[in-house]
């Protein structure tokens, strides 16, 4: 169990840190399951609409940029622009 820092309460905690470093341990200690699930999916929008190709060093710059602001900073947002798809 951890106190995830974006749900704001107690919840199970991540299996093992899901990235390596410094990083990738706080986030161990402070991200829930259920909050990286919902960083996956934004993750997952973002990777697309900037079309980042992922292992590049500028794509990863981004990526971890965001990632830190999505759960330690002011939030990540959706691309300029962007329309979500319709729910179904």
């Amino acid at each position: 169990m951890v106190k995830c820092v974006k749900l704001d309460k107690e919840a199970e905690g991540l299996d093992r840190p899901p990235i390596k470093g410094e990083l990738g341990q706080r986030l161990y200690e402070n991200v829930s399951k259920e909050a990286w699930k919902q960083w996956i999916a934004h993750s997952t929008m973002l990777v697309n609409e900037y079309r980042l190709e992922l292992g590049t060093p500028e794509a990863n710059r981004i990526w971890l940029t965001e990632l830190e602001k999505f759960f330690f900073g002011e939030g990540s947002a959706a691309p300029e622009g962007f329309v979500p798809p319709e729910q179904k």
